[in-house]
């Protein structure tokens, strides 16, 4: 693994809800077509987020202490004995569910479908706050070095955006409505457009949220003081980011006949459907569950600068700030993305 990789790192572990500290943990030693990754950056994501406040969500359940953390990069610093994809130094960014790549659902492409997923951050499985992990080979992406380490992490977010573009089938001409400007909105409007769409409308509550859609080249709508019927809005395609019930219902009635909704934004496990205008428009829905196959698609475009990640990363903590980081945007609406930068010295947060 080279001598520069030292025996013991240190991993910032939730041990119950709402207490997180920073632990020493043996470095782990990669198996045989794994890498070992330093770990460089790491955003937190709103189910981060969910775990540290509540301990759960839905069936998974933090039973044991587990690492958060699933949008990362860093860079390969040692290699298992069959591992042959990456040279030690190659940058990376972490593609962090491993398959089982024999049941029905891998051997159809639908990896994400695995039912024996093993995925960075859902229990019982740790994530990447911490200095160093292992990944298997096949899902450690090489990034050109024009990529910075926050947007190499942010690729996996960004994932999300084109499975969604994918799975709504936009192209040239498409008009897109995205309700939520969270940091998958943001990601699914700079998708839609990057994936040809005519125009992309944008809704949020947060005037804050709402300019930065704006200056990513949306058209966007404040719901709380303008309703989508009286400005006029209608799609082809919804990409539900918000969660909310109550938006996702009025999203639905403006999509044109026959167009696609594609709920991404995770609310209550039920939400009333506006069946009759689905039946009499024959409109599809569909959910999305991560992505596969995806990270290709997502390098171009954020290294051929269609995708700008570097400005969804707002705020930016060392590893023992990782609390503050999963809070950052309890206490600032300005937050967007907080990175936690692992293996940088500690500094105050900026």
């Amino acid at each position: 693994m080279g001598e520069a990789v030292p025996p013991t790192m240190r991993a910032a572990v939730l041990r119950s809800v709402k207490d997180l500290a920073v632990e020493e943990r043996p470095v782990p030693t990669p198996g045989p077509r794994e890498v070992l990754i330093q770990v460089r950056s790491v955003g937190t994501c709103g189910s981060d987020v969910h775990y540290y406040e509540h301990g759960r969500i839905g069936d998974f359940v933090v039973r044991a202490p587990l690492v958060l953390g699933h949008e990362a990069s860093g860079v390969v610093v040692g290699r298992g004995s069959a591992a042959t994809r990456h040279e030690v130094g190659q940058r990376v960014s972490l593609e962090p569910g491993v398959p089982c790549f024999t049941c029905a659902q891998c051997r159809a492409g639908r990896y994400n479908l695995c039912p024996d997923m093993r995925f960075f951050a859902t229990p019982p499985i740790d994530g990447a706050f911490c200095e160093y992990v292992v990944l298997h080979e096949e899902f450690a992406h090489p990034v050109p070095d024009t990529l910075s380490d926050d947007a190499a992490a942010l690729l996996e977010p960004l994932s999300v955006g084109v499975w969604s573009s994918q799975k709504a089938r936009v192209g040239p001409g498409t008009r897109v409505l995205v309700t939520g400007a969270g940091p998958i909105g943001l990601v699914a409007l700079q998708a839609a457009r990057a994936f040809g769409a005519t125009e992309v409308v944008v809704t949020d509550v947060r005037a804050q949220r709402l300019e930065t859609a704006r200056a990513l080249g949306a058209t966007t709508v404040n719901v709380n003081e303008t309703s989508l019927a009286d400005a006029g809005v209608e799609a082809d395609v919804l990409i539900e980011c918000s969660g909310f019930p109550s938006a996702i219902g009025e999203a639905i009635r403006r999509v044109r006949p026959a167009g696609r909704v594609v709920l991404v934004g995770m609310g209550g496990d039920e939400i009333p459907l506006p069946l009759a205008h689905v039946q009499n428009r024959e409109i599809e829905v569909t959910g999305t569950f991560r992505y596969a196959n995806t990270w290709p698609t997502a390098i171009a475009l954020a290294a051929g600068g269609e995708v700008d990640l570097d400005r969804l990363a707002t705020h930016h903590f060392g590893l023992a700030g990782t609390e503050q980081a999963l809070t950052a945007l309890a206490r600032d609406e300005s937050t967007i993305k907080a990175m936690v930068h692992p293996s940088q010295p500690e500094k105050e947060s900026r």
